[in-house]
């Protein structure tokens, strides 16, 4: 296996230039394999020091309208004649380009991973440091019942887990081919075939039509759609807590920043509605692929003008998304007294906790236990009353032998540390 280069940018993978340098690492594992089982001559040590000449490519391109042969010819150029004529030997242009794109993607899969890595990371440290806060949590937007702040940040760590786990799965299945013309091995044999993929560190395409079949890049716009999904999801949550009316959190506000041209006090959640934006641009990545997969009689290359497009955009922005949540997680201020102080102020949300805690205890049905903490909460317009309605209701049973009202911490919190530590050896956090 050739060893992989240090990862840049992702967006220096998608250049032109880079396209070709992908084509010749193709085309010079090729040569090697076929030297080595002498079916031609070892010229292998003549291409050892080629260059990409974007300018002689463009120049060839012009008269023959094909990039893989103008890419051919300007590196054929650059050897003797008895060397050159042994470039491109036996493959045709899919052999070359979907085997350096699947390298491409690889090397791409390797940026974005990392990046995931430090969103689920920062999100597990957030987790953690809102793990003993306690907020209202909430269905239907209504307030239900309190719950760690921590569990909101967990939820998230362990769907980047599982958005981790699946993009790994996808670069060990990542294929190239060297069948030749309508992939019938004229001229290569699957032996071959398989001793050149096997040396750029890919998997053998089991049956190229002489393309790769592109429900494979399907499944990578749905893996790509899975991360958009699960960033807009914690973008939409920061946006709602961030809300003027909720204030539970502020995203990271630095000198100097302004929120708004014209009015002076705002704070806007800028970073997460650019990343509610980003997902829906990557989500529609996943319609151009399927629509790629359908090909006439097994080969065209009408998905190609579009991979050029979609495929660089959905690299750089998902990572530019994940970097972008990364930052705002790690900058995004907790609002605890806010938190704290709306668990305090909707008293009756420990209503659940009251009729789970009192109904072993009270002589009638649930039905009639139900009603009676209905009503008191209905009726309170404090803790304080709440308490003292409850007791009124239920009385002579003594509420407070089984209730913590004053500890949310003993109501709400004993599970806390098993949740936490369940997702960490669940998704392998150190």
């Amino acid at each position: 296996m050739i060893p992989r280069y240090d990862l840049p940018e992702v967006s220096s993978l998608w250049t032109e230039e880079k396209k070709f340098i992908y084509f010749l690492e193709v085309e010079k594992a090729l040569i090697e394999v076929l030297a080595k089982n002498k079916i031609i001559p070892d010229v292998y040590a003549a291409f050892k020091n080629v260059n990409i000449d974007l300018k002689r490519i463009h120049e060839i391109e012009a008269t023959v309208h094909h990039d893989v042969i103008a890419f051919s010819t300007s590196i054929s150029e650059q050897v003797s004649p008895e060397a050159g004529k042994f470039f491109h030997f036996g493959c045709t242009s899919s052999d070359i380009i979907d085997t350096a794109l699947s390298l491409q993607i690889k090397d791409s899969l390797q940026i974005e991973l990392k990046a995931l890595i430090e969103l689920r990371d920062a999100l597990w440290k957030k987790a953690l440091e809102a793990k003993h806060i306690f907020t209202l949590g909430r269905s239907h937007g209504m307030f239900a019942e309190p719950m760690s702040f921590g569990f909101k940040f967990l939820s998230y760590v362990a769907e980047f887990s599982r958005r981790l786990e699946d993009l790994k799965h996808f670069d060990l299945s990542l294929t190239g081919q060297m069948s030749g013309a309508v992939g019938n091995y004229t001229i290569l044999t699957p032996e071959i075939e398989e001793e050149v993929i096997q040396k750029l560190g890919l998997k053998v395409e089991p049956l190229s039509t002489q393309v790769i079949p592109r429900d494979r890049l399907v499944k990578l716009a749905s893996l790509q759609s899975g991360i958009a999904d699960a960033l807009e999801r914690l973008a939409i949550e920061i946006r709602h807590l961030h809300r003027s009316d909720v204030a539970e959190v502020v995203e990271g506000f630095k000198p100097g920043q302004k929120g708004s041209s014209t009015m002076p006090h705002k704070k806007n959640p800028i970073a997460s509605e650019n990343i509610s934006g980003l997902a829906r641009v990557i989500r529609s990545h996943e319609l151009i692929a399927h629509e790629n997969t359908l090909l006439w009689h097994e080969r065209d290359i009408s998905h190609s003008s579009s991979e050029r497009l979609w495929l660089p955009d959905s690299f750089g922005l998902t990572v530019y998304a994940l970097k972008r949540a990364t930052r705002m997680v790690n900058d995004l201020h907790l609002v605890q007294d806010k938190i704290s102080q709306k668990v305090e102020d909707q008293f009756t949300s420990a209503s659940s906790y009251i009729l789970h805690k009192l109904l072993p205890h009270f002589a009638g049905t649930r039905e009639e236990l139900y009603a009676k903490i209905q009503a008191a909460s209905f009726e309170a317009k404090n803790k304080k009353e709440f308490t003292t309605l409850l007791q009124e209701k239920l009385s002579p049973l003594k509420i407070e032998t089984y209730l913590h009202l004053d500890s949310l911490e003993k109501m709400y919190g004993p599970q806390v540390e098993t949740i936490f530590e369940r997702i960490r050896k669940t998704y392998g956090i150190i």
